[in-house]
This record gives structure tokens, sequence and C-alpha cells, in this order.
């Protein structure tokens, strides 16, 4: 079976062109009938009708059609967005409003004609009805509904005591008004849903800014809801069940192949499995991006279903699927399937099988080598289970460490200082002459090849230069001996990107950053320690599905990288 789909398969998430083209009518017309509704709003009404209605409907129940109308009409336009997203919850209330809109136009002005343009689009989103599929986040439904009905009660009960004792300090149609508790809570309710002052007039400007603060209030707090009602699903807390950490085990263990498996299994990810069940996606969701850790893990015959089922999985929860550190072999793959990619850095890889210190260029390796073992410092590699008398040890380099770079843990695509994690890895330390530690770097071994590579790297303040030279050749030579091909480095960010003169845009501007942001982050520092070594260099890639999801996927890798400080949940990194 072969990964690369047929032309005839359709790209999953993709709709049929036909009902893009009716997806875009919809969305066209949805904007229009709010434009329609605002320029109505304030449009007289044709004389003939207006004295017709004036026969049946009162001058307030018009007044209050027209202000629903443009009420309408604004949050119409606002949803049209929306529709485009697909998002189930702004079909809803898309069609809630075309009902008010239909009623509205009938009632301020009998305005027939924008009531059958509503009625139209009305029954065209019925009928599209299957097509919106994007969830909102439920909690933040029931949040915004909680929100709503707090905002309510809260207005009624606050424009009810200001007008009850503010006795004297407002006039309803140029008489004087003394509000009783009824009448208070009219007059609310009247300015909160309608927008309407029902004549009201305002003494002094202590009155008018309590007037003006009854729509702040309750226009500040219907937006709120609106959002909430609009957002996308949100993973919260602990996300992947202990089922699912199982069998994402059991599939990593069986076709994990780099130091990204290992770190797929940490507490921050969350995971789908395709639909055979034989492969998994290791994500995490922040925002609209939903940002799996490396390529699919599992059979290489069941890539492609599960790269088209994630995306599904992601159009149905209103994210952007998004693949970070993907490998070369499996870009034509992710191109067939309507992905577009580009590359984020490289990773520095030593061969084991040829690696030593001869020659000039590793003079300056050897010189700190020579150094540090005649100042009495010496290097040790510890194999797992780590005890937890070291684990206490490298706990104090880690803090000191971090406490220098004014930092705090990273996560996602790295490892973080945790007993019970590093009591799992390879740990490699250095020791002064007084047998205290003062730099180490935990390791990952692959699973199905013999490579091993960096996560932690930490020292003490004030260490001897070479330190971390002293550190990776010792770690470097004692895997050589043990047998194993090679040694990665890890990611060097933005290295070589951009660097051809037929590199893409976004990849000429990565390049910008590595080149001139130096100061803020040292990512040309970082390869050049890396250069040292003189690996080979694999390039990586970030595969998405649109240029125009680059900001949000930027801001989602940023939370995942930062681990959302304030949602932390008990989980290693604590």
């Amino acid at each position: 079976m072969s990964d690369t789909p047929s032309p005839q398969r359709r790209i999953p998430g993709m709709l049929p062109r036909t009902t893009q083209i009716a997806l875009w009518v919809a969305v066209l017309l949805t904007g229009m009938v709010g434009l329609v509704n605002l320029l109505s709003a304030v449009t007289p009404s044709l004389p003939e009708r207006r004295d017709w209605l004036e026969l049946f409907v009162p001058f307030d129940v018009r007044a209050s059609g027209r202000v629903f109308t443009a009420i309408a009409g604004f949050l119409l336009i606002v949803l049209a967005a929306n529709l485009m997203r697909r998002k189930r919850m702004a079909w809803v209330l898309t069609v809630g409003l075309l009902v008010i809109s239909i009623l509205g136009h009938l009632i301020k002005g009998f305005d027939y004609e924008e009531s059958l343009l509503a009625g139209v689009l009305l029954i065209q989103l019925i009928i599209m009805r299957p097509v919106f599929t994007a969830q909102s986040d439920r909690p933040a439904i029931a949040q915004g509904i909680r929100v709503l009905i707090v905002a309510v009660l809260f207005t009624l009960a606050y424009g009810t005591a200001g007008f009850y004792i503010l006795e004297g300090r407002f006039k309803v149609d140029g008489q004087p008004m003394n509000f009783g508790l009824i009448q208070s809570i009219l007059q609310t309710l009247a300015m909160f849903f309608a927008a309407d002052n029902a004549g009201l007039e305002p003494v002094g400007r202590f009155a008018n800014f309590f007037a003006n603060s009854i729509y702040i209030v309750g226009g500040v707090t219907l937006s709120f809801a609106f959002l909430m009602l609009l957002r996308p699903v949100l993973l919260r807390g602990d996300a992947a069940t202990l089922a699912d950490r199982q069998q994402a085990g059991e599939i990593i263990n069986l076709y994990g192949q780099s130091s990204l498996a290992r770190l797929a299994l940490l507490s921050d990810k969350s995971y789908y499995f395709s639909p055979s069940g034989k492969s998994v996606v290791a994500y995490v969701a922040k925002g609209r991006a939903a940002i799996a850790l490396g390529d699919p893990i599992g059979p290489p015959a069941d890539r492609s279903e599960a790269i088209r089922g994630f995306q599904l999985f992601c159009d149905r929860n209103d994210w952007f699927p998004t693949f970070y550190e993907a490998i070369p072999d499996q870009l034509s793959l992710y191109e067939s399937l309507g992905f577009s990619h580009v590359q984020i850095g490289e990773d520095a890889i030593i061969d084991l099988t040829t690696f030593n210190l001869k020659g000039k260029a590793n003079q300056n390796l050897r010189t700190a080598i020579n150094r540090l073992t005649k100042t009495g410092h010496r290097a040790e590699v510890f194999a797992p289970p780590i005890s937890d008398n070291l684990i206490a040890q490298l706990k104090s380099v880690s803090d000191e460490w971090l406490s220098s770079k004014n930092g705090s843990e990273k996560r996602f695509s790295i490892g973080w200082f945790h007993s019970e994690y590093l009591q799992g890895c390879h740990v490699a330390v250095v020791y002064d002459a007084q047998n205290r530690a003062i730099a180490f770097s935990s390791l990952l071994s692959g699973y199905n090849r013999k490579e091993v590579t960096i996560d932690l790297m930490r020292h003490r303040t004030g260490v001897e230069k070479g330190t971390m030279e002293f550190l990776f050749v010792s770690m470097i030579q004692h895997f050589q001996k043990i047998g194993y091909e090679g040694f990665n480095l890890s990611l060097s960010p933005l290295a070589g990107v951009g660097v051809n003169p037929d590199a893409r845009r976004v990849e000429k501007g990565l390049n910008y950053f590595f080149e001139h942001l130096n100061q803020f982050y040292n990512f040309k520092g970082l390869h050049q320690f890396k250069e040292k070594f003189q690996p080979r260099w694999e390039p990586r890639y970030l595969v998405f599905l649109s240029v125009t999801q680059l900001p949000d996927i930027a801001v989602g890798l940023v939370r995942a990288d930062s681990g959302d400080r304030l949602l932390d949940y008990l989980k290693p990194g604590d």
C-alpha cells in the first residue's frame, strides 16, 4: 500500500468545490444582510407602509424593531468570518439572528424586500447545516451563557437600584419622574435589551453618567458572552486519559525512531489515533493551533490516513493542524495532502562510527579536555535509573542555571527538570576537583536505532571555560565505546534557513531573526557551539495548511514552549 494518495481522493477537510462555492456565497450573503440591516435601521420607512403599520403596531414596538435590526446587522457581519470557519455555534447564532432580522424588518416598516433577502439566506443555511461541523469550546459556551445571565441580573440590579436611589434626577417626556421599584425595573430592561431610553432625560452630569453606564455594562458583558460562544475547543488539564497514554506508549514502542518519540510521551501531550488505531499523533493544542511534535508515529502504510484523520479531527475542533520538526522524507506526502512547509532549523548529528579528536579542526576541543583534566575535573555518564541522591545534586545545578538565565522550564520539544522524568534518562555529569557537580546533561535514546539525543544542558555560574565542551566530548566518547552509531545534538533553531537564493519569503524572514536578533535569542551562538563537533546537518520543517495561519501557529508554539505557566497542572516540571 502506497503512502501517496491517488489524485482522485479528496483531501480531508477540503469541501467539494460546489460546497465551497455555496459556503462562500453564504458568507458573503451574511455580511450583505448585516450591512442591509444597519442601513435599513437608520433609513426612514416608506410613508404608506408606516401609516398602515401604525394601525396595528405601536411606535415603541416599531422603534425596538429598528434597534434589534441594527444589533442583528452588526452581529451578522462579525459572524460571517466564523461561518467561513464552519463553526456550528456561528451557524446557530446566524440562524437565530436572521429570524430576528426578518421580524425586525417587518415590524419597523414592513420592509419585505430586506426580509426576503434574509429569508433566502436562512433557507440556504438550513440546507447547508451538515457543512458546519467545527465545534466551539463547550465550557466556554456554558461560561458565555452564565455571563449573559449574570449580565442581565447584574445590570437589572444595578439599574434598578440607581433609578430608585436617584429620585428626582430624571425626566420622562419633559416631566419629573420618581421611579418606583417596578418602574425602575422596566426602565432598566428597556435600556439593556432595546437601547431605548423610553423618553428618559437625565438631569445633571451624574444622572447622565449613570444612564450611559447601563449601556456600557450591557454592551461589554454581551460582547464577552458572544466571544465566549465562538471560542475554539480548549484542552484543559490532562487531556489524555491513562488509556490513551498506554495506547500511545505501545505504538511508540513498536514504531518510534527518534528522540521526539520519547518526548511524545511527556504529560503535556494529547493524542490522536488514526482510524486503524495503528498510528498516533502527539500534539499540543493552543488557541487555534494543534501542533504535533514530529511526524505521525506508526507503520508507513498508515501514515497518510493518520495525517488525513488528524486534519479532520482538527477541523471539527476549529484548530489548524500543524506538524513541528517534520523530517524531509515525509514532505512529498504532506504536499500531496494539501500542506505547505517551511524550514525551521537543522538537527546536528554526529556519526559515532567515524568521530575522533584528531586534526587541526579539533584542537580547541583537545585543549579544553586537557586543561580541565589537569585541574581535577572529571565526567561520568550514569545509566537509568538515576538515584535520588544524584537527582538532588543536579537540582541545585538546574536551579542556579535557571536563576542566571532569568528563565523558567521549557516544554513541548524538550524535557524539563523533574525527578521521575530524569530517573529514566541517561545523565552525564561534570565534577570539579572538590567532587562537586557543576554541569550536567540528560540524554534520550532512540527506540529502534542506535542514536542518543541531547535534552537538558545546564551548568553552574562561573564554571571553567570549556566545561560544556568537556562534557560533550565525554558523552560522545562514552556512547561511541558502547556501540551507538549516532549522537544528535538536537535542533539548531533557524540554522540553514533562508540561505539559498531560491528560499521562500518566510524562510528569508526567519533568516533575518537568525542573523540580527542574536542578542535576544542566542540561536547563532548555539549553532556555533554545535558546529565545533563537525556534525552533519539535517533540515527540519514546520508543516501547515496556509500561510495565513502562521501567526496563530507562532503564538501556539510560544505557548506550548512556555507551558502556559498559569495553567500548569501537577505534572513533571512542578
